[in-house]
């Protein structure tokens, strides 16, 4: 549907003062604060997770060596999405003087549209990190106690009794990933990089990472996740996460969230020779995953 005449009435009479409720600030990129961006030249992407070999047995006196089988342990699928909106301005509308000033403001809120999409799309791996029906390579969701192994065992990237965010909470998460280990169970050197939240949670994360002393205690103690850096990056805010009391932390496990841009955003306009309207489209297509869990830790809060 074009705009017309009919949706600008307003615009076409003289004493018009302002018009508003097209220029308001937005976020940022903050998928950026989350995942890897990495390009891609194909409708979809496929990574696999490899398995080495377990802890290496004694051999007794003239027996044998033993042999070790190296696999695969599951693959991790990107499926790009193409994301694309337009709008048209009626001829008519244009003959009244009306396209520089259509164009202008409708392309600005055309841009804030693809932004905010791609935002939304973002956060919802997160939002959906406890949901049982998404799940991804291993067959289970993105934050889980059982995230299974090669060698039988399994890693947990979520408390086992959901907890809110504070300094007990926080530091069982450091403790928790510095026993995770690979595929054929030999830890794994895994630290929390920075902690994500949403703007609810932004004065406790404060709190927790930045004061020197412990918090809520009247003993002279310091406070030990900030003296031993254990979150090195501190904590961003994500205002497109929908659970006000989950909270997230991301850690140096490479190739863990994903985000694949398979064609950047791009606009075009042309003239429809029908209708004489002019009209303009934004495009994009990339996708949103996870390859390795272990590139986080989430709590679904208390």
């Amino acid at each position: 549907m074009a705009i017309s005449r009919a949706q600008l009435l307003k615009e076409l009479l003289p004493g018009l003062n302002a018009l508003f409720g097209m220029e308001y600030a937005k976020y940022g990129e903050e998928h950026s604060e989350i995942y890897e961006t990495e390009s891609s030249d194909r409708s979809f992407e496929e990574e696999t997770k490899l398995s080495g070999f377990s802890a290496a047995p004694v051999k007794d006196e003239g027996a044998a060596i033993e042999y070790d089988n190296a696999q695969e342990a599951w693959t991790a699928r990107y499926t790009h999405e193409t994301v694309a909106m337009g709008f048209a301005i009626t001829e008519e509308a244009i003959e009244d003087n009306l396209y520089d000033s259509l164009s202008a403001r409708y392309t600005k809120a055309l841009a804030r549209a693809m932004a905010y999409t791609k935002q939304v799309k973002g956060a919802s791996v997160l939002n959906n990190a406890f949901a049982a029906g998404t799940t991804y390579g291993d067959g289970k969701a993105l934050c889980a106690t059982d995230h299974p192994l090669v060698s039988g065992g399994s890693n947990s990237n979520r408390p086992t009794v959901a907890a809110d965010l504070n300094e007990t909470s926080l530091e069982a998460a450091v403790i928790q990933i510095a026993g995770w280990t690979d595929e054929r169970g030999l830890l794994i050197a895994a630290k929390p990089r920075k902690l994500v939240i949403p703007p609810n949670l932004q004065f406790v994360a404060t709190s927790l990472l930045e004061t020197e002393g412990r918090v809520g205690t009247a003993d002279n103690d310091l406070n030990a996740i900030r003296n031993n850096g254990s979150i090195p990056e501190g904590y961003t805010v994500n205002h497109y996460l929908t659970d006000t009391d989950a909270w997230f932390l991301m850690t140096d496990v490479p190739n863990g969230l994903k985000h694949f841009v398979r064609t950047p955003m791009s606009t075009s306009m042309d003239a429809d020779f029908d209708t004489g309207n002019s009209r303009y489209k934004a495009r994009e297509r990339y996708s949103f995953g996870v390859s390795d869990p272990l590139g986080i830790f989430g709590s679904p809060g208390a």
